[in-house]
C-alpha cells in the first residue's frame, strides 16, 4: 500500500504530504513495512518472470547434469 491516495482524518490532507504529526507519523510506518524486500515491493508480472527463470535454471542444471 502506498500513501498517496490516502487521506488523513486528523487534519483531511494527503498522508504523503505530512502535513500533521499523526500524517508524518502514518507515512513513516508505511515506508519501513514496505521496504524494498516486502513482497508487496514486486508486481505480479515480475514475480511470474522471476518463476519462469528459475525453472529455466532448474531445467538447464538437470540437462547439464545428465
Amino acid at each position: 500500500m502506498t500513501c498517496d491516495r490516502l487521506v488523513c482524518a486528523n487534519c483531511a490532507g494527503p498522508v504523503s504530504e505530512g502535513r500533521c504529526p499523526l500524517c508524518r507519523a502514518h507515512h513513516e510506518r508505511l515506508h519501513r513495512e514496505n521496504g524494498p524486500f516486502s513482497l508487496g515491493a514486486f508486481s505480479p508480472a515480475a514475480l511470474a518472470a522471476l518463476l519462469l527463470a528459475l525453472i529455466a535454471v532448474a531445467l538447464l542444471a538437470r540437462q547439464a547434469a545428465v
